[in-house]
């Protein structure tokens, strides 16, 4: 009898969506899939071993799902579909593939497969080759040719039926490890291991006793393929080796691209080259290139990241120093909702590709917990989406002429482009108002360790391609850098930072001096003599809807201590006014668009720790109360070091300060006069006067 299973409690935000899903059952086997997009060619990612379900294709889907058709399932043993007892033969997988085929009405696939889905990939097209139009084979395990010395490696006792049935996940994180040898890959171990969790040992010993496709068999299925074939395979697979890649080419007459230094997961830990491969293999034409205009100016595409407002409006400010050093600059914007409002408020072009962007905003929002977001973790859970996004750039880059890229806090612009150098085909300028990931201690000695890996594999990075940023510059000064060190045996932070980046100052988006005196700008935005303003805010990312309640609730008795205060609550662009119930006398709006200047001219003001908010307020010297998100490593520490340089704000912790805590606070804040450093006026046309010379 199958064992039948329902879906993971919480799942990770995905890049996309499917556009549909279903079951299908085979002889009593329920059989779960799903389908993305439209178009030809239907490409088929086939399941592999039960020790993981389809996510494993997560870096996969999304690019291609913008091109043509694509399925996935649940091979029988994990995921949605069912865990029989038995029936793991390589057959049985193969009649299990055509009947999510028929139920999908795929008549034809181009076929891709991992590992041992190798082995159903050869029957489906050697035995149905009317259904299979080309065939892709990543790190093959087909039971032919030379096979990695197991012996050498202790570790490999644990391949044993025994062993997994008592230690299951001792197993899992031994044979994850060994299929990503390549350093820095510990996302991708955690992502397997919590897979292989879906499943239970049982499941694996039954798919081992039933695998039964003899080296004979294989090698006569080979002889049978018509159809086109890739074989692409890592130099370093520990698991498969890459000598059956190689063999499997040979055996078939097809292309093997050989992949250095790659181990047995090259579809995850080296997913730009993969796709691209498999993209011209699978004859996937991109979009027809433009014409370059012959009298046209110079063309720079700006990416903006969408976490928070504060990159838009400083990027706003720099393209517009830009564009006054050269007039002739055509800047086009790859950017996110709420990135683009901002940018369109201001006339700026937004390219049409940012449509197809995944929402890094929505994944953000998805991570909260009250006043809580584990901003490290929440962008590690965001590796898909940020390969997706790479995938859009690389599509706009690949058919548009650009003399200039920009890319503020844009991580997957940066990361992939590290790992893949060649695709650089312009001058860059990178821009961030914080280096080095920063362990926070609800993390333990693993978060520490993990913080540090990536701090280390960044580091690496530079120092590997030390020319691929043309411009690093950082928004600040070196005082505002922490004084901690990368992690254990790496660099001091600032040390190296101003080893390898110029400073432009930070970058407002406005100089408060050109808003004109204070009392002007109070009367033109309506606020009266005899009022004390209080404005609320928690940015654009759609995180701190808890906070602004409990600063409503503590209206009444701050009230009391103030008097004539007005309460301005500002939802931001991802709360609903209408959820935060607030009381009358608590004035409540949506997104504000130019929000520094009420900012610049209220008494007082109670935000989260953002960096940009913040820093606005320093620059308008305006009292503000700021409240840090618990675990959000650069709130907690790169912002809350800045801020205590500049002498700016009032620090409140959310966990503790209570409504009546809240309101002491205001009143006191309100009163007190500020003694904040100065910040600077010009760094916006620091920062595009260091960007220019590029062009």
């Amino acid at each position: 009898m199958a064992v039948h299973v329902t879906a993971p409690a919480r799942e990770q935000t995905r890049a996309r969506d499917p556009d549909g899903t279903g079951e299908v059952v085979r002889d009593g086997v329920r059989l779960h899939y799903e389908v993305y997009g439209s178009g030809e060619p239907t490409v088929f990612l086939l399941p592999t071993w039960s020790i993981v379900h389809s996510r494993h294709w997560k870096m996969q889907i999304a690019y291609f799902a913008r091109h043509c058709r694509v399925i996935t399932f649940d091979g029988r043993g994990n995921g949605r579909s069912d865990r029989p007892p038995s029936g793991y033969d390589e057959r049985e997988l193969a009649a299990d593939a055509l009947a999510v085929m028929d139920a999908t009405g795929t008549e034809r696939a181009a076929l891709v497969s991992l590992s041992r889905g190798a082995r159903v990939a050869l029957l489906l097209a050697a035995e149905h080759a009317d259904r299979v139009e080309r065939a892709a084979f990543i790190a093959p395990s087909v039971p032919f040719g030379e096979a990695p010395d197991y012996d050498a490696e202790p570790g490999w006792a644990k391949y044993d039926h025994a062993y997994w049935l008592r230690g299951y996940r001792d197993f899992l994180e031994f044979f994850f490890g060994q299929m990503f040898s390549e350093p820095h890959s510990t996302k991708f171990i955690e992502d397997c291991v919590g897979w292989g969790l879906e499943t239970t040992a049982e499941t694996l010993v039954a798919t081992e006793a039933d695998a039964r496709m003899s080296e004979q068999t294989a090698l006569d299925l080979c002889r049978l393929l018509r159809c086109p074939v890739l074989v692409i395979q890592g130099s370093r697979d520990a698991l498969a080796g890459p000598g059956r890649g190689v063999a499997l080419a040979e055996a078939t007459g097809g292309e093997l691209v050989m992949l250095e230094a790659s181990g047995h997961g090259p579809h995850a830990r080296d997913p730009v080259t993969v796709n691209l491969r498999l993209r011209d293999f699978l004859g996937i034409e991109p979009p027809a290139r433009p014409q370059r205009r012959s009298s046209r100016g110079r063309r720079a595409l700006y990416v903006s990241s969408p976490i928070g407002l504060g990159h838009a409006r400083r990027d706003a400010a720099i393209a517009g120093e830009l564009r006054a050093l050269h007039p002739d600059l055509e800047i086009d914007w790859l950017a996110q909702h709420p990135v683009t409002a901002v940018l369109e408020a201001r006339g700026e072009r937004v390219h049409p590709a940012s449509a197809q962007l995944a929402s890094e905003s929505r994944h953000v929002a998805s991570e909260a917990d009250g006043h809580e977001l584990h901003c490290f973790q929440a962008i590690r859970r965001m590796d898909e989406i940020l390969l997706a996004n790479f995938m859009v750039f690389q599509d706009v880059v690949a058919q548009e002429d650009y003399d200039l890229w920009i890319g503020d806090e844009a991580w997957e612009l940066d990361y992939y482009l590290h790992e893949n150098p060649g695709l650089k085909r312009a001058p860059y300028a990178w821009l961030t108002d914080f280096v080095g990931w920063l362990p926070m201690p609800a993390g333990g000695d693993r978060e520490a360790l993990v913080t540090a890996d990536y701090n280390a594999q960044m580091i690496e990075h530079i120092a590997a391609h030390p020319a691929l940023r043309d411009r690093a510059i950082f928004v600040g000064e070196p005082d505002d850098i922490v004084p901690d060190r990368f992690g254990p045996g790496l660099p001091l932070i600032r040390d190296w930072t101003e080893a390898h980046y110029s400073f432009s100052g930070y970058v407002c988006g406005f100089d408060p001096a050109a808003e004109g005196d204070r009392a002007s700008l109070r009367r033109e935005l309506g606020y009266g003599e005899d009022e004390r303003v209080c404005v609320v805010s928690v940015g654009g990312s759609g995180v701190g809807a808890d906070l602004l309640r409990r600063v409503i609730a503590a209206q009444p008795e701050a009230r009391e201590c103030v008097e004539g205060l007005r309460m301005i609550v500002v939802a931001g662009p991802r709360i609903d006014p209408d959820s935060l119930d607030a009381p009358p006398g608590v004035e409540v709006l949506a997104y504000v668009d130019g929000l520094y200047r009420h900012l610049a001219a209220c008494d007082l003001a109670v935000v989260q720790g953002g960096l940009t908010t913040c820093m606005e307020l320093a620059a308008a010297r305006t009292p503000f109360l700021y409240f840090p998100l618990k675990n959000h490593f650069e709130q907690q520490r790169h912002v809350d070091h800045r801020l205590r340089r500049y002498r700016a704000g009032r620090r409140m912790e959310y966990e503790t300060a209570t409504v009546a805590d809240i309101a002491s606070a205001m009143a006191e804040a309100i009163q007190r006069p500020v003694d904040y450093l100065p910040v600077t006026r010009d760094g916006a046309t620091r920062a595009a006067r260091m960007i220019a010379e590029l062009l």
